[in-house]
Formats: C-alpha cells, sequence, structure tokens
C-alpha cells in the first residue's frame, strides 16, 4: 500500500497508526496534554522521523535526538515565563527515557537573529512558527485535545513525509540550516530523497 495515496482523511488515519508505533511520543503527547498549554503541539524530528522509521522497517523511536514541543503565549514574552513552563516539563517528563524540548514560539523573534544570523518577525500562532521550518516536510504538529481527540497540522500535506522526501522551504531558516539538517538525516536514513535548495537566478546584465 502507498500511503501517499491514500484520500486524506485515510492518511490521517495512517498517520495516526504510524505515531502510535513509538511509545516514547504517545507518552509525551499525554503529559503534554495534562499541561494545558496554550496553542501547543508536538512537533518537527519526532513526528516525521517517527514515519521515515515505521516505513523503513527500523524501531519507530530510532535516531530521534529529542522531541520537540512548541505552545504560544504572548501574553508575558519573559525568559522567567518560559522557564517556568520548561520547569514544569522538567517534572511532567521527568519519566520519559527521552529530552523534551519546550519552547513558547511567541518569543522566538527575540533570540532567533543571533542564533541564526537572520531576522525572525514575530510569529502569531505555533502554527506559523510550524509553517517555517527548513523543509515543507518537517512541516507537521501532533497534539491530543481534552477530550482524546487527535489534532494534525500539517499545511503542506503528508504525503512527502510518507515517500521519505525532503522539500526546501525557504521562508525563514537559512540555507545552512537545511544542509547541515539533511545532511545528518541522510547518514541516519540513506533512502532519503533530498531536493537542493533552491538558487536565484542570475540577473542579466
Amino acid at each position: 500500500m502507498v500511503l501517499s495515496r491514500l484520500p486524506v482523511d485515510e492518511q490521517l488515519v495512517a498517520l495516526r497508526d504510524i505515531l502510535s508505533h513509538n511509545s516514547v511520543l504517545t507518552d509525551v503527547l499525554a503529559k503534554a496534554a495534562e499541561l494545558r498549554l496554550p496553542d501547543w503541539y508536538l512537533t518537527a524530528g519526532c513526528v516525521f522521523q517517527t514515519v521515515w522509521n515505521v516505513v523503513t522497517g527500523r524501531p519507530a523511536a530510532d535516531g530521534i535526538l529529542d522531541y520537540d514541543l512548541f505552545y504560544f503565549d504572548a501574553n508575558d514574552l519573559s525568559w522567567e515565563a518560559e522557564d517556568a513552563v520548561i520547569q514544569a516539563g522538567y517534572t511532567a517528563f521527568a519519566d520519559i527515557p527521552a529530552t523534551v524540548e519546550i519552547r513558547n514560539e511567541a518569543r522566538v523573534h527575540l533570540w532567533y537573529e543571533q542564533k541564526f544570523a537572520v531576522p525572525c518577525p514575530p510569529y502569531d500562532s505555533t502554527e506559523a512558527a510550524i509553517d517555517s521550518f527548513a523543509a515543507t516536510t518537517c512541516c507537521v504538529g501532533v497534539r491530543v485535545e481534552r477530550d482524546g481527540r487527535w489534532r494534525i497540522y500539517a499545511p503542506h500535506g503528508l504525503a512527502d513525509v510518507f515517500n521519505l522526501l525532503v522539500r526546501p522551504n525557504p521562508v525563514q531558516a537559512p540555507r545552512h540550516v537545511y544542509e547541515t539538517k539533511t545532511t545528518r538525516w541522510r547518514q541516519q536514513w540513506p533512502t532519503l530523497t533530498v531536493l537542493p535548495w533552491p538558487t536565484l537566478p542570475e540577473k542579466l546584465g
């Protein structure tokens, strides 16, 4: 069965089934829901790399460095407020055998330029932050609502994730971030197809 050819509603079911193979991820989802953070998602590598592992027959959690938990709270942009959430996370995830990285996406513009040497306009939601990942393939977020329903955000769809195709997303992250990440990913998942970063056409004299 080619997962990328399933109807969209069935792709969502397939994604949830695949992610359920990663018990670390499902435990993080359950405990994150208890924190009741505003506009939160578990996102980035722990999501799409779980898919890559399962569809290539690897252990579901293999090679996943950390679990990124994003939330959005513009009411208090202080480091102290974000750190309080991070400390609460240390307690909540103390028995999880993985690193859970918690970040308030409302604060990203305050430190992004210093880290990546390019400015970052303020985000207005966690979804906007996910939209800016270096590869469109990475733009997937999941969470479990308080009633147990899964919420999945995937602005570029799921076909590339299922097909192990990495496509650049040159809207915010610089080229070197994309190339550094994809070089590491290829070492772990050698069957990936990585599309090159787009180049600007030369100006005519």
